[in-house]
């Protein structure tokens, strides 16, 4: 097996709730107020729709015009572990090379320097003298689409996002489902739902974030019956839950970073656009500059 190299849930299709359209010569991305169920494959008008994003619409409750909005999805979890199944951290992207910097928590980080990938302190992006500015929230959520004839259980559709109120929510979301379920997430039926809210940031047009709910028409106590149920008939068959996220855990402590380049490349363009102001005037020019940088700031943690 490889080593340095996370091995990360296996991903089938992409969902998004925005897009990256072309103006002026531009590519810049556009949010939306639906969901997006694309494949992995790419042509030169987007991301390619997955089956689902179509199938669907078909069944929204009260609606029967195939343009209805998808803005809520039946999903389970692969994982009981939350924190398997929405990996979030502090990260900052090379927008030329679209490759992470650095990822932290808040308390430490993994950042690469000229030396190789370091472990150091992170004092959070406002006290970070190297990515003030420019890290970023970053969070990955894995799901399974629960649709008639889907045999890959195994397989999960990733909702990324840079987004404060949807990683804020899920994660809040998944601790309180973990906790009223004994730890059963896996087999709880949920769903994933888009909601809109309006700030003073936002000048009060609406803004769209994920939330993550018990499937439609279910009580709590319903869905958690229905979740210890299945949990034990599946132990009962020989399936192993804990063995599998022990090893989702071990694989994704194997890299530094989660991403790779390729996948970073379109996560930057997608949800760190250059002109917005999350991505520091100083990330355009990081090859040169990150060297000096990273070298003051370990001088500065090495000071006694």
């Amino acid at each position: 097996m490889l080593k340095g190299l996370a091995l990360t849930p296996p991903i089938v299709g992409r969902i998004s709730i925005g897009k990256v359209v072309e103006r002026d010569g531009r590519r810049l991305p556009e949010k939306d107020d639906e969901f997006t169920i694309t494949s992995q494959v790419q042509s030169r008008e987007g991301w390619v729709a997955h089956p689902l994003n179509e199938s669907l619409r078909q069944i929204q409750p009260g609606t029967k015009e195939r343009s209805a909005k998808l803005r809520s999805i039946p999903v389970r979890l692969v994982f009981d572990d939350p924190a398997l199944s929405l990996r979030s951290a502090y990260t900052l992207f090379d927008r030329k090379s679209g490759r992470p910097l650095c990822v932290g928590d808040g308390e430490s980080c993994r950042r690469s320097t000229r030396t190789g990938v370091q472990s150091l302190p992170c004092p959070a992006p406002e006290s970070c003298e190297l990515a003030r500015d420019g890290c970023k929230p970053f969070g990955r959520l894995n799901v399974r689409i629960d649709s008639p004839g889907d045999g890959d259980e195994l397989g999960s559709f990733v909702f990324r996002t840079a987004g404060f109120n949807s990683i804020r929510t899920l994660a809040t979301r998944l601790l309180y489902l973990h906790a009223a379920s004994g730890g059963k997430l896996s087999t709880l039926p949920l769903e994933i739902r888009l909601r809109g809210k309006s700030t003073a940031q936002s000048h009060r047009a609406p803004i769209y974030y994920v939330d993550l709910t018990l499937r439609s028409g279910l009580t709590l106590a319903e869905a958690v019956s229905q979740a210890q149920a299945e949990w034990g008939m599946r132990r009962a068959s020989g399936f192993d839950q804990v063995a599998l996220d022990e090893a989702a855990r071990s694989g994704l402590a194997q890299g530094a970073f989660e991403d790779s380049s390729e996948d970073s490349a379109a996560i930057v363009e997608e949800l760190y656009p250059e002109d917005s102001g999350m991505v520091p005037a100083a990330g355009r020019s990081l090859g040169a500059a990150l060297p000096a940088l990273v070298d003051k700031l370990v001088a500065k943690l090495e000071t006694p």
